[in-house]
């Protein structure tokens, strides 16, 4: 029918330097992604095309059976007009139609031939509503960043997460009033009315979703039964803005697992615009570490809204070391410590953070210079090295130790991730949401992060072309 993306981009990405006149070296200045969108639209198709595997997509959308009315749709060229719509900015399917009839370039590089069938809307709608009932996105997601891993393109030591709000086109529901609760009756209840109540109370709790319970709850349920059980209806949601004021959205969030270096999205999660940011960190990192286990990551840096025990533990768990911001609460000054809680001398000047000994998980600290001229200085009172191990308090000591510059430096890493959040709404469409349903808005949101890789996977493999070229060229 058509030759693959892959064998085209092939055979045309060593005609790039005729569209684009870059200076290119692998290790230092990139091919952007601004650079992507500069390309003739017919080589930035087929670069962004072969890095998507289409043939289990295939598998779900297409016809299973021989029996019945003949399949008259190109499936293949309707997967790939998707991904082309976020590309070009499309904002919705009826105007992805409208430029298929009316651009017949565009059509041939979506894999239409002239002969077919130009699909309707509704085709579009039932091809989604299979993508909807399965998780073969996240699959090919999966598949897509094993591959950039493969090639050399992913190598980073260090993840960033963070979520982001988005927009439901569905209406928000009408405020209903809460009926006032009766009357509580006084005094202690009795033995019968003791153990009612909590036998109500326990059939409560069982009754609630992984989601529904404390974080804890998180870190020895699979991983399969907390991506299958994430809430995905549109909900009410709540942040804290720039000028420190609360903003609304009814709508879902975005949470997104970034290598810090490469920008590649590792892995991600859909859900309800009420759910705690919190909740969602440890199906995340959970999902690094079982399904890319061949990238080792070292940190894990996040901001304060993910301050909680469970997920220093799940960190902990596959092996790396918690960044994220303290967060205190209503929590009283440590005594002998400073803010960072590094141990403090008599004077209480805070000792110095040296090393970690990856061995015994320890943080060694060392005296601090203001103890060189200080009288207690060879007082028993005064040690010259203190050590602390990190599983003492999971939350307060990390390695590198807080408020070292190590610690910082780390931390500073995370802005990786808001950086990969706003390419993704600016370039990418990810608030442009124009479906209804949670179950829907998700398969805009796998298609999103799919382009968004496939995009940076296409521009990793041209500059890579293109510098080997010029290495060639200069000997």
């Amino acid at each position: 029918m058509f030759d693959s993306p892959q064998s085209l981009f092939e055979s045309s990405v060593y005609d790039l330097n005729e569209t684009v006149q870059l200076s290119v070296t692998y290790s230092g200045s990139l091919f952007a992604l601004q650079d992507l969108y500069e390309l003739e639209p017919t080589h930035r198709f087929e670069a962004v095309f072969s890095t998507i595997e289409v043939d289990p997509i295939l598998a779900v959308v297409s016809k299973k059976t021989l029996y019945g009315a003949p399949v008259q749709l190109n499936y293949a060229a309707m997967i790939y007009s998707l991904t082309a719509r976020i590309l070009e900015r499309i904002p919705t399917i009826k105007d992805l139609i409208k430029r298929l009839k009316n651009d017949y370039m565009f059509r041939l590089d979506c894999g239409f031939l002239l002969s077919d069938a130009i699909p309707s809307e509704a085709s579009y709608s039932r091809m989604l509503t299979k993508l909807e009932e399965s998780d073969v996105l996240e699959r090919v997601q999966e598949t897509q960043i094993l591959q950039a891993i493969i090639e050399g393109f992913v190598m980073d030591d260090t993840i960033a997460i963070d979520a982001t709000h988005i927009e439901a086109r569905d209406q928000a529901p009408a405020k209903v009033e809460k009926a006032k609760p009766e009357p509580k009756k006084r005094g202690r209840k009795s033995k019968e009315e003791q153990e009612k109540w909590v036998q109500e109370q326990a059939e409560r709790e069982a009754a609630l979703s992984v989601f529904e319970k404390p974080i804890e709850a998180q870190l020895d349920t699979p991983l399969n039964e907390l991506r299958s059980s994430v809430p995905t209806d549109p909900k009410w949601g709540i942040k804290k803005n720039s000028e420190g004021k609360n903003a609304y959205w009814f709508g879902y969030k975005g949470h997104l697992a970034v290598g810090t270096k490469s920008q590649y999205i590792l892995q991600s999660l859909f859900s309800s615009g009420n759910l705690n940011d919190g909740k969602a960190a440890i199906p995340l990192l959970k999902g690094i570490h079982e399904r890319l286990s061949i990238l080792p990551i070292s940190y894990s840096t996040l901001d304060a809204g993910y301050d909680y025990p469970a997920i220093y533990e799940q960190i902990y768990r596959i092996r790396a070391q918690s960044i994220i911001a303290y967060n205190k609460k209503n929590e009283s000054e440590p005594v002998g410590f400073d803010k960072y809680f590094a141990p403090t001398c008599v004077r209480e000047h805070s000792y110095r953070y040296d090393s970690y000994d990856p061995t015994y998980e320890t943080l060694k600290y060392t005296r601090p210079k203001e103890c060189k001229d200080c009288p207690l200085a060879e007082d028993t009172l005064c040690q010259k090295v203190y050590k602390v191990k990190i599983t003492t308090d999971l939350r307060r000591y990390t390695a590198p130790a807080r408020g070292s510059k190590a610690w910082k430096n780390l931390y500073k890493q995370r802005s990786a991730v808001e950086r990969v959040i706003a390419y993704l709404k600016e370039f990418f469409q990810l608030n442009n949401v124009r479906y209804r349903t949670g179950k829907r808005a998700k398969v805009h949101f796998d298609l999103t992060q799919l382009v968004y890789n496939g995009s940076k996977l296409a521009c990793d493999r041209i500059a890579k072309v293109l510098s080997e070229k010029e290495m060639i060229q200069a000997a």
